[in-house]
This record gives C-alpha cells, sequence and structure tokens, in this order.
C-alpha cells in the first residue's frame, strides 16, 4: 500500500492541508508495518518522522530503574505520537510499541516542522495535542499515589467512558423511564495493559473486575467492547466516595 494524498488526509491534522502540499508530503511518507510488541519509536533517540496510526493500537511506555514496564498512554487509529521532537528538536522521551499488529503512516518531522510554522491551523491542532498528552500523563502520575489499588483500576476505567457528563444525564432521564441502555467502551486496553499503567499486577486488575463484574457494574461484550452497566456507582468509587 502506497501512501497517498487521500490517505494523509484521513488524518484530521492534515485534512485542511492544501492537495499540493498533501501530495509531496505523501511522496515523503512511508507506510510501515508492526508485529505485536514491536517497537515503532525508540526513546533516547532523535527520531526523523511522526508516526500517524492508520490500524491497530500502540502504547507510550516507560520503565522503572528496576526494569519493570510502566504504561503512559494509548495511541489510537486517526492519532499520532512523536510530536515533542517537532517542538526542542531533542530525543524521543518513551518508546512507543505495537499492542497490536498495526500499520503506521511514517512522515518526516523535518517537512512536518516547515509545514507547521507556515499553517497555524496544524501548529494549533499539534500544540493541543501536546497539551492533551502533558495532562494527560499528569493526571496519570497522580493515580499512582491512590493507596486504594480498586479505585485506581475505577478512575483508570472511568477515564476511557466516553462523553462521561452525556451519559450520566441520559442514564438519569433512562431512570425516570422504562427503558435501559449500557454505555460501552470501545476496544478496552486489557488487564495486563492497565495493570503496566497503574503499576500493580495484572492479577489485581482481574479481581478488581471480577468484583465489579459480579456486581454488575462492568459487563464484557467480547474482546472489543466492555460495557459500564452502571456509570454512577463507577464514578463513586473512581472518586473515593464509595469503597469496592
Amino acid at each position: 500500500m502506497v501512501v497517498t494524498p487521500e490517505l494523509l488526509s484521513s488524518f484530521a491534522i492534515l485534512k485542511a492541508l492544501p492537495e499540493a502540499v498533501l501530495t509531496e508530503l505523501a511522496q515523503q511518507s512511508s507506510l510501515l508495518k508492526f508485529a505485536r510488541r514491536g517497537i515503532v519509536l525508540n526513546a533516547g533517540k532523535k527520531e526523523e518522522q511522526l508516526c500517524f496510526l492508520f490500524e491497530g493500537r500502540l502504547q507510550g511506555v516507560d520503565f522503572t530503574i528496576d526494569g519493570r514496564e510502566v504504561g503512559l498512554y494509548f495511541v489510537e487509529p486517526g492519532e499520532f505520537c512523536g510530536e515533542l521532537g517537532l517542538f526542542d528538536h531533542g530525543p524521543q522521551p518513551e518508546y512507543v510499541i505495537a499492542l497490536t499488529p498495526a500499520v503506521v503512516v511514517s512522515v518526516p518531522m523535518s517537512r512536518l516542522r516547515e509545514i507547521m510554522l507556515k499553517s497555524p491551523g496544524v501548529a494549533s491542532a499539534l500544540g493541543l495535542k501536546l497539551a492533551a498528552r502533558v495532562r494527560q500523563m499528569t493526571f496519570q502520575r497522580s493515580l499512582l499515589g491512590l493507596p486504594n489499588i480498586a479505585q485506581r483500576v475505577c478512575c483508570q476505567l472511568w477515564v476511557l467512558v466516553p462523553d462521561k457528563d452525556k451519559a450520566i444525564s441520559d442514564k438519569a432521564h433512562e431512570q425516570k423511564g422504562s427503558s435501559q441502555s449500557v454505555t460501552s467502551i470501545s476496544n478496552p486496553p486489557t488487564h495486563m495493559e492497565i495493570a503496566i499503567m497503574l503499576n500493580v499486577s495484572r492479577e489485581t486488575v482481574t479481581r478488581v473486575f471480577q468484583t465489579l463484574q459480579n456486581r454488575q457494574i462492568v459487563k464484557r461484550d467480547g474482546s472489543a467492547s466492555l460495557l459500564v452497566i452502571d456509570l454512577r456507582s463507577l464514578k463513586d468509587f473512581a472518586e473515593g466516595n464509595k469503597e469496592l
């Protein structure tokens, strides 16, 4: 599969670029395939490309001094990673690995930097993504300080719930009527992926999930979906208003 202007325009940050710029950028870009656990970006190395995820799922990871893997963030299809070097020309701060077989569009950082400096829209989108990443990693660090392990897991799940405020509001209206629906987390992380995000064992995460399932708060719907049946209780456990 060749990188085309149409493929590049499928990524939101590049969609508004002129056709001529997309054509030139496509000629300089390449399509890379990674097996599960393949290294997409190397920590400590000055990477020369920005990676746009077309298929699969990636995760930013680091390692503690004693060699334990720590999960930092996920990269979903349509998103990108490696953007920090655009701003400071420095090395990649963490590893990015493939959690599943993945297809990545590699775009040269030097050319993208030129485009960024000439396109306020691209610069703004990159800045917003970088700010969101910093906020997410700051929040992730705060989770590690929670002494209650079950609360950590519930917080991590609560972060993954889409449109939380709307979902809670919809649930409140449903309670007045007879209909009932659930909120779905698409492609939820595995127990192991959650474990390395929270610095706990996989077995610990599994035990918390079993408790949540037994209390009919969440329910697995195959490997591609996690159903949240009781949003209010999950929120209360995440905020420490209740103990699991």
